[in-house]
C-alpha cells in the first residue's frame, strides 16, 4: 500500500473553514458558563492530579509515559493515604474512648467541720428487753460450760422477777434450742453430749444450723470459737430487739455519763451540738455537728481549734458477749451521709490520749459518656432507704434490704425498714436465718448485682485522717485528773487507767485538696489532630480535603450520568417485543467509544469537554491535510 498527500485548500475555503471553527468554539464556551463537567472517568482523575494541591498528586500525570514510575508513584500515592486513614481510625478510636485528664487544685479558705459521731462499743440493756437477755445470757452460760468447760459469771439481776416472764422465756428457749451452737468436724456437724470424751479441739470448727421451712439446712461454721459465740448470740439478740415495737427509738441514754467533757474551737458544747441513736452492736452513739443547729466552721488548724472530748470507756452494765472490746468508736463523715461504723469507724483505746489529723479532699467526676457516675442516685434503680443524700455505701445496704423483703419476706434489723415490711424475728419468720444467710452469700459474690447497680457519686467529699497516740493522763498528772473528774462529773470508777479515754479531731491545715476531671479529647482536639495527620503525610490544608470532597461527588455524579446513558443507548439498540442480549452487549461495547465523544456528551447533557492540557499531552502531528490508504 501507499499513501497520497491531498493538494492544498484554496485560500477562501481556508479562511472559511477558520471562521467556522471559531464560531462553534464561541458558542462552546457561551455554553461552559453554567455548567461543565467530564466524559470520562480518565478525564476526570487527570484534571484532578493536574490541579489539586495534594502533594504527589501531579506525579501520576507527568509520568504516565513512565509506566515504572507511574506505578511507582501510585503505590506510594494510596500506600500514605492508607497509612493516614489507620492513624485517623486510631484518633477516633482514642476520641470515642473518651479519655479524661485529672485536674489537681488546692484551695484555701475557712472549712466546714465535718459530723463526728462517736459510740460506746458497748450495747445497752434496755429495761424493755433486760428480762429476755438475762434468760439469753443464762442460755449462753450453759453452751460454754459444754463447749469450753468455762462457767461464764453473769451480771447481777432480780432472778424474782422472772417468773412473770416465764411464757416469753420458755420461748427464748425453743428458739435457741432450734438453733443450738455445735461443735462442727469436718463437713459433718456433730452435738456433744455433756459426758462427751475430750476431744481435740484443733480438729473442730464451731457453728450452727439454720434450717429453712423445707428443712434444706445451712451450716454456719467459724474457725474461732470467740466469733462463733458472738456471731450466735448477736443472732439471737437482734431476734429479741425485733420483737420489741420502736426499739430503735428507746433513748436510756445518759450524755454526761458517757462524755465527761467537749469543746470546740474552745468553746462548751451542749445539748444543741449532737444527736443521739443506739447501734444494735456499737451502743449509744453520739454525732456532734450534724445539721441539727448551726454547722461548725474551723477558723484555723490545729488541734486547739478542733473537737476536743473526753469519754467514759468503762463497761458496766452492758452485754459483754457483744462487744469484746473496751474503749470507744470514732468516726467523721459528711452532714448529709449517714455513720456507716463499720466501714469508716475505728477505735479509740483506753487510757490513751488520740488525736486525729484531717485533710479534706473532694472529688468531680465528669458523667454522661466519660464515666458510669451519677448524680443524685436518681438514675440508679435502687430504692434509697435512708433519709441521706446518695452515696454508694446507702445503695448497697438498700439494695440488700429490698432483696432481703423479697426473698425472707422480713427486713433486716441492721438496716432501715421499707414500707409495708417489718423486721425478722423468729416468732414470726422461722426460716429467716437460713434465707439471711443464703443471700448474704449471694450478695457478697455479687449475684444479686448490688455492687453492679449502685455507681459512685459523681461529686464526693472525703476527709484522709492520721492518728497519733499519746498516754492520758501522764502518771504526774492522773492523780489530779481524776479528782476533778470524781468531783465534777462523779467519776468512781476502780480501774482509773482504763476508764477514760480522750479524742481530738482538728484539721492538719487550711489547705484542702480537689480532684476533678476535664475531658483529654475534645472536638477541637480530634481536628487539630486530624489536620497535623493531614498535613504530615500529603502537606494539605482544609481545602485540599474540599477538592478530594469534589471529586468524590464528581465521581458520583459522572457514574450516574454515564449509567443513564447506557441504559438509553441499550433500549435503542434492542428491537421492539424482544430482551436485550449478548449480541446487544457487543455492539454496546463497540458503541462505546463514541457515546463518550463530545460532542455526543454535549448535546445530550448540555454540558462541554474541559480543553486539553497541551503543557502535559503533547500534541501528535496533524492529521488534516493527509489521507491514508493501501
Amino acid at each position: 500500500g501507499g499513501s497520497v498527500k491531498a493538494g492544498k485548500m484554496p485560500e477562501g475555503e481556508k479562511m472559511r473553514q477558520c471562521k467556522q471553527e471559531e464560531e462553534q468554539q464561541q458558542k462552546e464556551e457561551k455554553q461552559e458558563g453554567l455548567i461543565e463537567f467530564y466524559s470520562s472517568y480518565q478525564e476526570l482523575f487527570q484534571f484532578f492530579c493536574s490541579n489539586t494541591t495534594i502533594h504527589g498528586a501531579i506525579r501520576l500525570v507527568c509520568s504516565k509515559k513512565n509506566k515504572m514510575k507511574t506505578a511507582f508513584w501510585s503505590v506510594l500515592f494510596f500506600l500514605t493515604f492508607g497509612l493516614m486513614y489507620w492513624q485517623f481510625g486510631i484518633l477516633y478510636r482514642e476520641y470515642f474512648s473518651y479519655p479524661v485528664n485529672l485536674n489537681l487544685n488546692l484551695n484555701s479558705d475557712r472549712l466546714t467541720f465535718p459530723a463526728v459521731t462517736l459510740c460506746t462499743l458497748n450495747p445497752y440493756r434496755y429495761s424493755a428487753i433486760r428480762k429476755q437477755l438475762d434468760k439469753l445470757d443464762q442460755i449462753t452460760q450453759q453452751t460454754l460450760l459444754d463447749l469450753y468447760d468455762y462457767n461464764m459469771s453473769l451480771p447481777r439481776s432480780d432472778w424474782s422477777t422472772l417468773s412473770t416472764q416465764r411464757r416469753s422465756s420458755r420461748s427464748l428457749l425453743h428458739h435457741v434450742q432450734r438453733h443450738p451452737l455445735q461443735r462442727q468436724k469436718r463437713d459433718n456437724l456433730v452435738n456433744l453430749p455433756e459426758n462427751s470424751p475430750s476431744v481435740d479441739k484443733n480438729d473442730w470448727k464451731i457453728g450452727f444450723v439454720l434450717c429453712s421451712e423445707n428443712n434444706e439446712c445451712f451450716h454456719q461454721a467459724y474457725s474461732s470459737g470467740v466469733d462463733a459465740v458472738r456471731e450466735w448470740y448477736s443472732f439471737h439478740y437482734i431476734n429479741i430487739l425485733a420483737q420489741v415495737p420502736d426499739a430503735k427509738a428507746l433513748d436510756e441514754s445518759n450524755f454526761e455519763n458517757f462524755i465527761y467533757a467537749c469543746r470546740f474551737n474552745e468553746a462548751t458544747c451542749d445539748k444543741a451540738n449532737y444527736t443521739h441513736f443506739h447501734h444494735p452492736l456499737y451502743g449509744n452513739c453520739y454525732t456532734f455537728n450534724d445539721n441539727s443547729s448551726s454547722v461548725w466552721t474551723s477558723s484555723m488548724p490545729g488541734v486547739n481549734n478542733g473537737l476536743s472530748l473526753v469519754v467514759r470507756t468503762e463497761q458496766n452494765d452492758f452485754i459483754p458477749l457483744l462487744s469484746t472490746v473496751t474503749g470507744a468508736r470514732v468516726m467523721v463523715h459528711d452532714q448529709d451521709e449517714p455513720a456507716f461504723m463499720d466501714d469508716g469507724g475505728f477505735n479509740v483505746r483506753p487510757g490513751i490520749e488520740t488525736s486525729i489529723s484531717m485533710r479534706k479532699e473532694m472529688t468531680v467526676r465528669l458523667g454522661g459518656s466519660y464515666s458510669d457516675c451519677t448524680e443524685d442516685g436518681s438514675d440508679v434503680p435502687v430504692q434509697n432507704l435512708y433519709s441521706t443524700r446518695y452515696t454508694e455505701q446507702v445503695c448497697i445496704r438498700s439494695c440488700f434490704q429490698l432483696n432481703m423483703v423479697e426473698r425472707c419476706g422480713c427486713a433486716y434489723y441492721f438496716y432501715p425498714l421499707p414500707d409495708g415490711a417489718e423486721y425478722c424475728d423468729y416468732t414470726k419468720h422461722t426460716a429467716w436465718g437460713y434465707c439471711y444467710y443464703k443471700l448474704l452469700a449471694e450478695f457478697k459474690a455479687d449475684a444479686l448485682g448490688c455492687f453492679r447497680k449502685c455507681r459512685k457519686p459523681c461529686k464526693m467529699t472525703e476527709y484522709q485522717l492520721s492518728a497519733g497516740y499519746s498516754r492520758w493522763p501522764s502518771a504526774v498528772s492522773e492523780d489530779w485528773v481524776f479528782h476533778v473528774l470524781s468531783q465534777q462529773n462523779k467519776y468512781n470508777i476502780t480501774s482509773k487507767r482504763n476508764g477514760v479515754a480522750k479524742v481530738n479531731i482538728y484539721f492538719e491545715e487550711w489547705n484542702y485538696k480537689t480532684n476533678g476531671e476535664s475531658p483529654a479529647f475534645t472536638v477541637v482536639t480530634l481536628l487539630s489532630q486530624l489536620g497535623n495527620q493531614w498535613s504530615l503525610w500529603f502537606g494539605s490544608s482544609v481545602l485540599s480535603v474540599m477538592e478530594l470532597v469534589e471529586l468524590v461527588l464528581d465521581f458520583i455524579a459522572l457514574t450516574f450520568i454515564l449509567a443513564f446513558r447506557w441504559f438509553r443507548s441499550r433500549r435503542k439498540l434492542s428491537p421492539p417485543g424482544r430482551p436485550p442480549n449478548s449480541q446487544d452487549n457487543a455492539a454496546f461495547q463497540d458503541e462505546a467509544p463514541a457515546l463518550s465523544a463530545p460532542h455526543r456528551f454535549t448535546v445530550e447533557a448540555v454540558v462541554t469537554t474541559l480543553p486539553s492540557y497541551n503543557s502535559l499531552e503533547p500534541r501528535g502531528p496533524s492529521r488534516d491535510g493527509e489521507v491514508g490508504h493501501e
